[in-house]
């Protein structure tokens, strides 16, 4: 059942509401939304759901066309490979130096994530899972020490997520060999193991897209 909600604004209450009916798959890629219809299902003005919908597009989810309005995204295959791809070498570089340089502090948030995600996945909590998620990956990023790099990953975690939001059969699966995947890197990021640690994530990032179930070319 999904958690009750504090909104410290309207912006933020309308970007929270369409970001669970993005991800609950209640709208469609290419979707239109527009804002004067939204805003009134809300019961706010259009400049909190303009607000968040340009949230939403810095995110990868939303697209602003100009004259035209917002539509859900709907990226293509070449867009995801593409950026799967990127987010392959910044991942790769991040985690090396993680390897070498992560600490206790940083070890502990990880295995703490691994628990929040088996919790997410046994609930088929997507929008938990995405977050913590994203949280395992960024925790890497932050121990390379690399503040620029972990900035890039952090940006590339948000467009790979939107994919996952569209295109993964998250509430399909009966098993989900990404939690695994994430203790072994972990393994190896305790052991300070650089060349392993490299070829795991690589491996996952590999299995990650491979499980999209993307639009034809």
């Amino acid at each position: 059942m999904r958690e009750p909600r504090l909104y410290t604004t309207s912006a933020d209450y309308a970007y929270q509401e369409l970001r669970h009916k993005i991800i609950t798959k209640q709208l469609q890629p290419g979707q239109r939304l527009p804002e004067v219809n939204i805003a009134v299902q809300m019961g706010v003005s259009r400049t909190p759901v303009r607000e968040a919908l340009r949230r939403l597009a810095s995110e990868g989810l939303v697209m602003i066309i100009p004259n035209s309005g917002a539509r859900l995204a709907a990226p293509t295959a070449r867009e995801i490979e593409d950026t799967y791809l990127v987010r392959d070498r910044l991942e790769s570089l991040a985690i090396g130096l993680a390897a070498e340089r992560i600490t206790e502090r940083h070890l502990r948030r990880l295995e703490e994530t691994l628990i929040d995600e088996n919790r997410a996945v046994e609930e088929k909590d997507l929008e938990t899972y995405l977050e913590v998620n994203e949280t395992f990956h960024k925790t890497i990023a932050d121990a390379s020490g690399n503040r620029v790099l972990a900035e890039y990953v952090e940006n590339i975690l948000a467009r790979t997520n939107a994919y996952v939001v569209f295109y993964d059969p998250f509430y399909e699966l009966s098993s989900f060999p990404s939690v695994e995947e994430h203790r072994a890197i972990l393994n190896a990021l305790r052991h300070h193991d650089v060349e392993r640690s490299v070829e795991l994530v690589q491996h996952h990032l590999k299995n990650s897209v491979e499980g999209l179930r993307m639009p034809e070319k």
